[in-house]
C-alpha cells in the first residue's frame, strides 16, 4: 500500500521512534514491529481492575498502526466480511483512517482472514507502554498534544493512523491513546488479573459477555482513560464510530 508507505516514512521523519524490527504481513499489508519477549509489569494500579502484577511475553509482532479503512475495503470486497455500520467508509479522504463500526467479531474474522490475530490486553498493553512501562506511550504525564482527543479533533472525528507521531510508544506503535478505542482478544474479568494463569502469556477468562477495548478515542478527553493500563469492555456485537482495532502476529 504505497500511500502507507510514504506516510509511515514522513512519521519517521518528524519524530516516530523505530524501535524494533519492522515486517509487512503480506496479505493485508499492515506494517507490524517486533515486541521481545521478556517480562514487564502490566497494570498500573489506578483502577481497581488493574492491580500491578508481573507478566511474561512470547515475543510477537505488532500493527505499528490500526487497520484502515482501505485495508478493510479488500476484506469486504473479497466477500470475508461486512462492511463497517456507517455510510462514509469508502470515501478517498477516509482511506487511510482507521476502520471504525465494526464488531469484536468483525475485527476477529479480518484477523484471521489476513493470517493474524486481535492482540491480548497484555499484548497490547506491553507494545502501548513501552520498554520503560509508562504511563503513557510518549510518557508518565498526559500531553493533549500527542494524541487525538476532543481537545484537538476540531470538527472532525478520527485522524490518519501516522499522525500524531510525537505520541509514538517506545516499541515504535502509533496511536495507542487516543483516535480509537482498539479491541483486544481477551474476554473481560474484573479480578482476572490475579488469577493463577495470568503471568505467562495470558489470554483472558475462557469465557465471558463482553470483550475488553483498550486506548481511549477522539470522542473523550478524561486523561486518565488514555493510559496504557486502563481497561474497558463492551459486547462483542457492539459497533461503534470510536472503536477499531490492530493486529498481532506470531515470530515465525
Amino acid at each position: 500500500m504505497p500511500w502507507m508507505d510514504g506516510k509511515l516514512c514522513e512519521a519517521t521523519e518528524r519524530g516516530y521512534r523505530q524501535a524494533s524490527p519492522l515486517v509487512r504481513n503480506k496479505k493485508d499489508g499492515s506494517v507490524l514491529v517486533l515486541v521481545p519477549a521478556g517480562e514487564f509489569e502490566m497494570g498500573d494500579g489506578k483502577d481497581n481492575d488493574c492491580p500491578k502484577h508481573r507478566v511474561s511475553l512470547d515475543a510477537y509482532y505488532i500493527g505499528v498502526c490500526c487497520v484502515t479503512n482501505a485495508q478493510y475495503a479488500r476484506f469486504v470486497k473479497e466477500g470475508k466480511g461486512r462492511e463497517p455500520d456507517n455510510t462514509n467508509w469508502k470515501e478517498a479522504s477516509l482511506a487511510g483512517h482507521p476502520v471504525v463500526d465494526v464488531s469484536w467479531d468483525d475485527a476477529a474474522a479480518y484477523a484471521k482472514w489476513a493470517g493474524c490475530a486481535l492482540p491480548t490486553e497484555a499484548q497490547w498493553e506491553k507494545a502501548a507502554r513501552g520498554p520503560k512501562g509508562l504511563l503513557y506511550p510518549w510518557g508518565n504525564e498526559w500531553d493533549k498534544k500527542k494524541c487525538r482527543n476532543n481537545t484537538n479533533k476540531g470538527n472532525g472525528q478520527t485522524c490518519a493512523v501516522w499522525e500524531y507521531p510525537a505520541g509514538a510508544s517506545g516499541s515504535g506503535t502509533l496511536n495507542q491513546s487516543g483516535n480509537v478505542w482498539e479491541w483486544c482478544r481477551d474476554w473481560y474479568g474484573d479480578n482476572y488479573y490475579s488469577a493463577a494463569g495470568a503471568a505467562k502469556n495470558p489470554v483472558g477468562p475462557a469465557r465471558g459477555s463482553h470483550r475488553v477495548h483498550r486506548g481511549g478515542s477522539w470522542g473523550i478527553g478524561d486523561a486518565s482513560l488514555f493510559r496504557g493500563a486502563h481497561r474497558r469492555r463492551y459486547g462483542p456485537a457492539a459497533r461503534y464510530d470510536f472503536l477499531g482495532f490492530r493486529l498481532v502476529r506470531a515470530v515465525r
